[in-house]
């Protein structure tokens, strides 16, 4: 009996032993997978990580912007005086589930007062008009206003009223009428002395003449570098705000070629669009010639010291957030025709020649995707505006947003190419046809467009 406790308490005394030796081999084990981990990073946790910043970035973030939009420029002041309703006819947009469900109730019933400014005033400190951040005094009055990368490139999806609903990160906002915005400022002199560096006798009348030649859903980011306002026939020189959605795989997000990808676009509208505090470098705009403005004022050399540099550290995350946003999909039998689609499927890769350039499933070209105007058989006026003096090929995908005129007005609907000269997805096939000589019955160019607006 005594040797069988003895041998049952060495039994248990080498269990025991056994025990803490795994103990102490799972916690070294745990402690150095730990260790490593921490060394090279988790993909999938940075990567939620980004998009969770970029987010806020896109949405909220002004780079320090307001010393130039309110402060120098008066855009708060701009925003103090006019009503919701005259807020919502230039354009801006109001994200509902940024407001109190009693104030989204009164909305619906019709019992907010759209014509009283201080309601306007009430929506930027809830955080709630896309693209816009106020800085407020203590008293809650509007001291100044800064603006963010959501201002033209997200909208609402109109389930309250129209402009009143659920926030679309990524889809421009092509109702937004910035031309129009920034002509009310009270203090448009910074803008006017910028311009008088390609044009000395400039007036402030006639900058306003050419941001009024804007018209909706368009801007002229190149104006601030070449003092171009008006293309050779006499019409605006801006452009279509672009999407900022679809834009994975591929190089080149503007209209033209050679300026680089969205991560370019951020640094360089950032710094020097927006006029947020930052670093942009870019010694193509050296060129007197083809950027005299930019030249002069020195707009490819803007260094800030590091300790105030509001735009650098968030390019990352604002890429990799851009970059997450997936084209929106288009519901077959709703946005499109799905017997004529699959007609016009074998006319992009056939007797068209669509895919060509605009290749599948990218809708663009893997690689350097721009092509002069030679090439495409139109004028060069924009292309030769930018780096590349080209314009790239366009990704296709989310195409019939425009064509069918979701989340914006219908007389703001369909506008194709960078300058919006096509109204209508037929307008620009057609366009091909002519220009190439492809042949296209009317019922394959019918056929064609069913198929771009399947993409």
């Amino acid at each position: 009996m005594k040797r069988h406790s003895v041998a049952l308490l060495a039994v248990t005394t080498l269990c025991v032993v056994l025990a803490a030796m795994a103990l102490a081999l799972a916690k070294q084990k745990s402690t150095g997978q730990k260790s490593t981990s921490d060394f090279l990073g988790n993909a999938q946790e940075h990567a939620q990580q980004l998009v969770s910043q970029g987010q806020q970035v896109f949405r909220f973030d002004t780079f320090g912007d307001e010393t130039f939009w309110g402060d120098q420029l008066g855009l708060h002041q701009v925003v103090a005086s006019i009503s919701p309703r005259q807020a919502l006819n230039l354009g801006l947009k109001v994200d509902a589930e940024a407001l109190p469900p009693a104030l989204v109730d009164s909305l619906k019933q019709g019992q907010v007062n759209l014509d009283d400014p201080a309601v306007t005033v009430q929506l930027v400190k809830a955080n709630a008009v896309l693209g816009v951040v106020g800085v407020f005094n203590d008293d809650s009055s509007l001291r100044s206003v800064g603006l963010t990368c959501a201002v033209c490139h997200s909208t609402v999806d109109n389930t309250i009223a129209f402009g009143v609903g659920k926030r679309i990160d990524g889809l421009a906002n092509r109702d937004l009428n910035v031309g129009a915005i920034v002509a009310a400022v009270a203090n448009l002199q910074p803008v006017v002395d910028l311009l008088r560096l390609a044009n000395p006798a400039i007036t402030t009348d006639d900058v306003r003449k050419v941001l009024l030649s804007w018209g909706p859903g368009k801007f002229d980011a190149e104006l601030f570098l070449d003092g171009k306002a008006f293309q050779p026939d006499g019409r605006s020189a801006a452009t279509l705000i672009p999407n900022a959605r679809g834009l994975a795989g591929h190089n080149l997000h503007t209209w033209t070629g050679g300026w680089g990808t969205a991560t370019y676009w951020n640094a360089f509208v950032a710094v020097n669009e927006l006029h947020g505090s930052g670093t942009f470098f870019d010694e193509r705009f050296d060129d007197s010639e083809q950027f005299p403005i930019a030249a002069r004022a020195g707009l490819g050399h803007v260094s800030t010291d590091p300790d105030n540099d509001r735009v650098t550290s968030k390019l990352p995350a604002l890429h990799f957030y851009q970059l997450a946003l997936p084209a929106v999909q288009p519901r077959p039998g709703i946005d499109f025709d799905p017997d004529a689609a699959e007609r016009g499927d074998e006319l992009f890769s056939g007797k068209a020649d669509c895919n060509r350039c605009h290749r599948e499933p990218l809708w663009t070209e893997p690689g350097w995707n721009q092509h002069t105007a030679d090439e495409l058989q139109i004028d060069s006026f924009q292309a030769d505006r930018s780096p590349g003096h080209a314009y790239r090929t366009m990704n296709l995908a989310g195409i019939f947003v425009r064509e069918r005129g979701l989340f914006m007005r219908p007389d703001h609907k369909g506008r194709f190419y960078h300058d919006g000269r096509f109204q209508t997805l037929r307008d620009v096939v057609a366009s091909y046809n002519d220009r190439f000589g492809l042949g296209l019955t009317d019922e394959e160019m019918s056929d064609l467009v069913e198929y771009l607006k399947s993409l």
